[in-house]
């Protein structure tokens, strides 16, 4: 699963912490190193993104939340950083719902707010439990019972 880079870096100077002697000063002057060192490479790979990207006539604003989308991560166009889903609760860190936050990017409301597997395993789970069939089973149910109610 795709990290922050603040946790790139913590987990890679923890792993450096384990293999070595290293003292809490380096520790700390390491991680704030590596933590810049990420940083510069996703910048730079950001930029290379864009710059190989084909451009078309479409608005860029469009093609920004289209390519902050992947197979395994959502990036947030307020902060830049990925996660499965973007959930409420990150977003209202930003002062946003999802439904501003579409807005404010001109994301359509059909597309979900998360990774394309976290999307498609939700679709997947939808078609094996169907609960659309289990609401219109219990509606029936209460239909039938109101009616013997009133019978009686």
């Amino acid at each position: 699963m795709p990290q922050t880079i603040l946790e790139m870096a913590k987990d890679l100077v923890t792993e450096q912490i384990l293999r070595n002697d290293v003292s809490s000063d380096e520790a700390q002057s390491l991680l704030i190193a590596t933590h810049e060192t990420l940083a510069a490479l996703q910048r730079a790979e950001m930029t290379t993104f864009a710059q190989t990207s084909p451009e078309s006539g479409e608005d860029s604003s469009q093609t920004d939340w289209q390519r902050s989308i992947s197979k395994y991560a959502i990036r947030c166009l307020e902060c830049g950083d990925s996660f499965r889903q973007l959930s409420s609760r990150h977003l209202r860190i930003h002062d946003l719902n999802s439904r501003s936050y579409r807005a404010k990017y001109g994301i359509p409301r059909t597309q979900p707010l998360s990774s394309r597997t976290a999307t498609a395993r939700r679709r997947e789970l939808a078609q094996q439990i169907r609960p659309w069939e289990k609401a219109a089973s219990e509606r029936n149910a209460a239909k039938a019972a109101a009616k013997k109610a009133r019978k009686s």
